[in-house]
């Protein structure tokens, strides 16, 4: 499994269809290409040209509007690439984003790295990557 890692990459990844929702966390891909033939549609050299290979691709995105602290947003970027190594198996070949699209309240949990937060942002994590392995993957267009 490799990052994200440039903004072109993120926002083709961003453009694909939504795989999976939580109450937290929204899953978005795109399938990357499988030939290399010289006849393909401009829409998929971009792709090639962004991804040096056909692998699974994952990014996180952890927006302070939602994460207020850094070792908020820190924690939960390590829980989403930790997991998703774990669960590797539950994505396609092609670039996926994780993001947070709401925050988590302060309520349940007494610190900005707490092992509530943590133990939290792990279950809701677990939903959505078996919600994702339920969905058909996108397809790449012939």
């Amino acid at each position: 499994m490799l990052r994200l890692k440039t903004r072109p990459q993120y926002q083709a990844a961003l453009a694909g269809k939504t795989l999976s929702r939580t109450a937290h966390f929204v899953l978005q891909g795109c399938a990357l290409p499988h030939t290399t033939s010289a006849e393909q549609p401009q829409g998929q050299e971009r792709a090639q040209a962004l991804f040096s290979c056909v692998d699974i691709w994952l990014g996180a995105m952890v927006p302070k509007r939602w994460a207020k602290r850094a070792a908020t947003r820190n924690l939960i970027k390590r829980q989403i690439y930790t997991l998703s190594a774990a669960h590797a198996h539950a994505f396609a070949q092609g670039a996926h984003v994780v993001r947070l699209r709401s925050s988590f309240g302060t309520q349940g949990f007494p610190s900005a790295s707490s092992d509530a937060l943590k133990l939290a942002v792990r279950q809701e994590l677990l939903q959505l990557f078996a919600a994702s392995a339920r969905v058909p993957q996108p397809e790449v267009a012939a």
